[in-house]
């Protein structure tokens, strides 16, 4: 199992947020290409990066994903707004090896399969989950679908693979929703890639136990709940 440490942008600067609340901002940090720098030194191969202004709707830190992209040493998937083709051709031609797309897709079924067809391998899916509802729109609308019924309805899609994101265990540190997640490997025709919640090592290891492809790291690593060199090192592949 890979570990992904996450760069969420919001305002230009590196955040992480609890519970998928906006108003409960815990980490703040003035230097996203520096923070990007140093998940490169520890260890780490991969990044994953969320424009949160972009994905809200307020905003967007495109010139900095850029940036970011540009002068990383690390492939990227790169995700939050990503709402029309130009947005995902404009990423790729950027850099970022994978495009994460979520509400759009979600509500879209017809044109995710469309995007994942002109580029195979290339697209993520993120299903991000509240209450057995996939919620979209920044986590602030409830979607039609529950996480089975969403799976059922894009099955045919040639993803890269499927993010998974438990929003109310987001930035707590207190543990991952592992029924969930087991639905989603049990589900998903492609790799699964679970975020939120995670606080430790063992988190990491029970994931790693359910066949989980790669773990997106937010809170635990900017608060040093579990050291990032131990972490970049144990869950490298």
């Amino acid at each position: 199992m890979l570990a992904i440490p996450a760069i969420d942008l919001r305002d230009r600067h590196c955040v992480q947020l609890v519970g998928g609340d906006y108003a409960a901002e815990s980490v703040r940090l003035d230097d996203p290409v520096a923070v990007a720098r140093r998940w490169a030194a520890v260890g780490f191969t991969r990044l994953h990066i969320v424009d949160l202004d972009a994905a809200t709707g307020r905003g967007d830190n495109r010139d900095l994903v850029r940036d970011i992209l540009r002068q990383s040493t690390l492939p990227a998937q790169v995700g939050g707004g990503v709402r029309d083709e130009e947005t995902i051709l404009a990423l790729l031609d950027d850099g970022a090896e994978q495009v994460v797309v979520g509400t759009r897709g979600i509500e879209d079924p017809v044109w995710l399969l469309e995007q994942a067809e002109r580029a195979p391998g290339r697209i993520v899916l993120a299903a991000d989950v509240r209450d057995r509802a996939v919620v979209t729109k920044g986590w602030t609308a409830r979607s039609r679908f529950t996480l089975a019924d969403l799976l059922a309805e894009v099955e045919r899609a040639p993803l890269a693979g499927l993010l998974v994101t438990a929003v109310h265990k987001e930035g707590k540190l207190q543990g991952t929703d592992l029924p969930l997640i087991e639905e989603a490997v049990d589900r998903s025709p492609w790799p699964v890639i679970a975020s939120g919640g995670v606080g430790t090592l063992q988190d990491l290891r029970n994931l790693e136990d359910r066949d989980v492809a790669a773990v997106v790291l937010g809170m635990a690593l900017y608060t040093e709940a579990i050291d990032a060199r131990v972490v970049a090192e144990e869950f490298a592949a």
